[in-house]
């Protein structure tokens, strides 16, 4: 029988999600509180001027404390929203997280809408999400390869970083043609570059 990533890839995000799932929200808001900590130590969060992140949704690392941060650091903050033909994501300033987001597809938090950029090169550091990643950088989405579209455009000295809970960490990903890694991955207890360090 022959080998089909897709299918591994399937099994192994109902997997995972269901682990992440069962995670308590008060261990779920901690452990968040301690990678977003770390996150903001990184020399590359540090230098950026422009960092592009997501509202989480069900039982993803919870963004909020680092939209939060950035926006306290004087940076640029830019969040996605979904094309309403669902081809991609559009790229939008955001400068009031209170009054500045609405309730998107899939009930994920995402801009009104205003200034939206479109020159990919002006991001100096990514935050990444998905469901599964392994230490070479490997990543699994949820299938739509919104950010591996946004992921192949970026520039080459920007930092895209995940984060995610360490019961995400896997031995390995089928990885197929249009998968695209990121740079490191942030846990509560680890943290993994895939060329050096990010410090």
């Amino acid at each position: 029988m022959a080998f089909d990533p897709a299918s591994v890839k399937r099994e192994l995000r109902k997997s995972i999600i269901a682990k992440r799932d069962a995670l308590s929200g008060e261990i779920r808001a901690a452990l968040s509180v301690a990678i977003t900590n770390k996150i903001i130590g990184l020399d590359a969060y540090g230098k950026a001027a422009v960092v592009l992140a997501y509202m989480n949704f069900g039982s993803e690392f919870e963004t909020e404390n680092f939209v939060k941060q950035v926006l306290e650091d004087g940076k640029a903050l830019l969040l996605p929203k979904l094309r309403k033909d669902r081809s991609g994501l559009d790229l939008h300033l955001v400068t009031d997280l209170e009054d500045g987001l609405e309730s998107g597809v899939w009930g994920i938090r995402e801009p009104r809408g205003g200034d939206s950029i479109e020159d990919f090169s002006l991001i100096d550091f990514i935050l990444v999400p998905g469901v599964a990643f392994s230490v070479d950088g490997a990543r699994l989405g949820y299938g739509g390869g919104f950010y591996d579209r946004l992921l192949v455009d970026k520039r080459i000295d920007a930092a895209s970083i995940a984060a995610a809970f360490s019961l995400q960490m896997v031995d390995e990903i089928p990885l197929e043609g249009n998968d695209i890694p990121v740079d490191g991955i942030i846990t509560e207890k680890g943290e993994y570059f895939r060329n050096g360090t990010i410090s």
